[in-house]
């Protein structure tokens, strides 16, 4: 068993772990931040996403003790100081980009990474950035159109495709 420290969504934690304990499973059962989802364990859906020191990574390929002094953001971590919903958030809510749920944390995640870095993607750049998450539900195009609000662009001209 190994202590592992981290700074998780602004708080200091930390927790004794085994070496194979994935980053996914610390934060949902020793943390008890459920938003982070395990979707397939093969890294191929993008339910998972956190930002690890600032990047997008997918929790169930890192273990715990690779994040052990790190600063780890999550979907309980997106909101407003005040509570409230942040743009990314307010955008898929707005323009219907979730359906189930399940995959929202890990695009809004992916989401925040990709605005954080492009401001003002275009259409194509959102698409090509959100390559590592899956929707069952939504097609898409809600999700594009949610990330490019959320951008400050005018969605009126995207079409459904």
């Amino acid at each position: 068993m190994t202590k592992v420290t981290m700074t998780v969504n602004g708080k200091a934690v930390s927790g004794t772990v085994e070496g194979r304990t994935l980053l996914t499973s610390f934060l949902r059962e020793d943390l008890h931040l459920t938003g982070t989802h395990v979707g397939c364990d093969t890294s191929q859906c993008g339910a998972c996403v956190v930002h690890v020191n600032g990047k997008a990574v997918k929790s169930c390929t890192m273990f715990a003790i690779e994040a052990d002094g790190a600063e780890v953001s999550t979907i309980e971590g997106q909101a407003n100081e005040d509570g409230s919903l942040n743009a990314i958030q307010a955008a898929f809510q707005e323009h219907h980009g979730l359906q189930c749920g399940f995959c929202t944390p890990g695009m809004v995640m992916t989401a925040a990474s990709l605005l954080k870095e492009n401001p003002k993607p275009t259409v194509d750049e959102v698409r090509n950035h959100l390559e590592g998450n899956l929707c069952r539900c939504t097609g898409y195009h809600n999700i594009i159109k949610a990330i490019m609000a959320a951008s400050g662009q005018d969605v009126s001209a995207i079409a459904a495709e």
